[in-house]
C-alpha cells in the first residue's frame, strides 16, 4: 500500500505534472481542448504547487509508491458555499488518484488521513464540490458520509459548469 505523508516543497513538480495528468484523465475526453488547457495553465502550474504547499491555509497530501506520487489530497480552512450551518467548515479542494491506483485503496486512505486531519483542526463540517456528471466521484464521497447541500459554478476554462455542494458533518468524538 503506498505511503501517504504530507507534501514538501521537494514535490512541486512531480504534484504539479499529477494534478495535471488526473485532471485531464478524468475530464478531458468530456471537455474542449482549449477550456482545459485555460484550466491546467491556471491550477497546475509548478509555481502554483509550491505557493500551495507553502501555504499554512492549505493540507496537500501525496500517495506514494516506489518513490512515485499516485495520488493527493487538499484540505483548506474555507466558508462553506452551502446552506450549512458550520462554526470551522474545511473544504477538500481536490482528491485524485491516478488511473493505475484506482479500485486499491489509495483515495479512501486519502480520505481517511483528510477527514483526521479536519477532524484535528477542529472542523466541524467538510465539504466539496464535485462535478454533476461525475456518478463514480459522488458515489465515493456518498459511501464516506458526504451528502448533497446545494450546487455551484465551476469555472472550466470558458465554460461553465455545475458542482453539487457535498457535505459531512464532523463528529470530533
Amino acid at each position: 500500500m503506498p505511503l501517504i505523508r504530507k507534501a514538501e516543497p521537494r514535490d512541486a513538480e512531480a504534484l504539479s505534472a499529477l494534478m495535471e495528468r488526473t485532471f485531464r484523465d478524468t475530464f478531458e475526453a468530456v471537455n474542449s481542448p482549449g477550456n482545459m488547457l485555460i484550466h491546467c495553465q491556471a491550477s497546475y502550474s509548478h509555481a502554483m504547487q509550491s505557493r500551495e504547499i507553502r501555504d499554512p491555509t492549505i493540507d496537500t497530501l501525496v500517495s506514494e509508491h516506489d518513490g512515485q506520487l499516485v495520488g493527493f489530497a487538499q484540505l483548506r480552512g474555507a466558508r462553506c458555499k452551502a446552506s450549512t450551518e458550520a462554526a470551522r467548515p474545511f473544504e477538500i479542494q481536490r482528491l485524485y488518484v491516478t488511473k493505475a491506483w484506482h479500485g486499491k485503496g489509495v483515495a479512501q486512505g486519502l480520505m481517511h488521513e483528510i477527514i483526521g486531519l479536519a477532524t484535528n483542526c477542529g472542523a466541524d463540517l467538510i465539504w466539496l464540490g464535485v462535478w454533476e456528471n461525475n456518478p463514480r466521484a459522488i458515489a465515493f464521497y456518498e459511501k464516506h458520509g458526504f451528502m448533497q447541500a446545494g450546487a455551484h459554478v465551476f469555472l472550466l476554462g470558458l465554460d461553465p459548469q455545475r458542482d453539487l455542494l457535498m457535505t459531512r458533518v464532523i463528529d470530533p468524538a
